[in-house]
C-alpha cells in the first residue's frame, strides 16, 4: 500500500476560528483532505481555557492531527496561526510537507503592530472586550468595518472570553521564533498582503531571507485577511504552491475539525 497524501491543515489566527476558511475548505476540499481546527478558547472551543503559549496552540493542533489519524500534512498558519505553524515545523518537522506562513512574523511582540500588543491588553482591561475586539478586527480589512468579511469575523470574535483574548497575547507575546528560522526544513510559502496592519515587511522580510526554502508572494492592496478580501488570488497562489486543483469544488465537504 502506498504512503498516504498528505493533507492540509490550516491554523486560524488570535480572534479568529475555523469559520475564516470556508472559501478555502469549499476550494480545496474535494481535491485533498483539509482540517481547519479550532484553537482552544476560540471558535467553536470559545468556552474552553486558552493557553498562555505559542507552543500550547502547537501542542493542541498535533493532537488534533493524531486523533484524526493525520500522521503529515501541509501547513497553513495565519497570523498568530502562523507563528503556531512555526513552532509545529520546530515541534514536528518530519510531519510538514509544505508549509505557507501568511500574515505572520518570527517575532510575537509584533513591532509594527497598528498598536501595541500592551495597548491592545489595556483597552480590554478598561473598556471591555468588545470595543477592544471590534477595533482589532476592523484592522484587517483595508476597508475597516465597511469590508464584506468584516461582520463575520466580528461575530466570530464576539466569542471569545476575556480570559482566551488575554492569554493569547500573553502567548504572542512571549513567542519568539527567529532563531529557529534556518532550521526550517519544509519548502515555504511567505504569503502578506502590502497593507498588513498587523505584520510589517520587516517580519515579512525575515521569514523569506530567513529560511532556507521560502519563497515569497505580496498581494497588492490587500491588508491583513488577504484570504477574505481578494480570496482568488489568495487560493490560486495557495493552490499553485501545494499543486492543487481548485475546478470543480464548488461547496464544502465535510472537511471541518472544530
Amino acid at each position: 500500500m502506498g504512503k498516504a497524501a498528505p493533507a492540509l491543515v490550516l491554523v486560524h489566527g488570535y480572534l479568529g476560528g475555523a469559520e475564516q476558511w470556508r472559501d478555502q475548505i469549499a476550494r480545496f476540499g474535494g481535491r485533498i483532505r483539509v482540517i481547519a481546527p479550532d484553537l482552544p478558547g476560540f471558535g467553536a472551543r470559545s468556552t474552553e481555557a486558552a493557553p498562555d503559549s505559542i507552543a500550547g496552540f502547537a501542542q493542541d493542533i498535533l493532537r488534533q492531527a493524531d486523533e484524526e489519524g493525520i500522521q503529515s500534512f501541509h501547513l497553513v498558519g495565519h497570523s498568530m496561526g502562523g507563528m503556531i505553524a512555526q513552532e509545529i515545523a520546530a515541534l514536528a518537522p518530519a510531519r510538514v510537507g509544505r508549509l505557507v506562513l501568511y500574515g505572520t512574523g518570527p517575532q510575537g511582540a509584533l513591532p509594527d503592530r497598528f498598536e501595541p500588543i500592551a495597548a491592545s491588553r489595556a483597552r480590554i482591561m478598561s473598556d471591555g472586550l468588545g470595543p477592544a475586539i471590534e477595533r482589532i478586527v476592523a484592522s484587517w480589512f483595508l476597508t475597516g468595518e465597511a469590508a464584506s468579511g468584516y461582520p463575520g469575523c466580528a461575530d466570530l470574535a464576539s466569542h471569545v472570553g476575556t480570559q482566551a483574548a488575554l492569554a493569547a497575547l500573553t502567548a504572542m507575546e512571549s513567542w519568539d521564533g527567529r532563531d529557529r528560522l534556518a532550521g526550517i526544513v519544509a519548502p515555504t510559502l511567505v504569503l502578506w498582503g502590502d497593507c498588513d496592519r498587523s505584520y510589517g515587511w520587516s517580519q515579512t522580510e525575515m521569514l523569506w531571507r530567513g529560511i532556507p526554502r521560502a519563497s515569497l508572494a505580496v498581494v497588492p492592496g490587500a491588508a491583513h485577511n488577504v484570504h477574505q478580501e481578494k480570496p482568488e488570488i489568495f487560493n490560486r497562489l495557495l493552490s499553485d504552491f501545494l499543486e492543487l486543483s481548485t475546478r470543480g469544488a464548488t461547496e464544502a465537504p465535510a472537511a471541518m475539525a472544530g
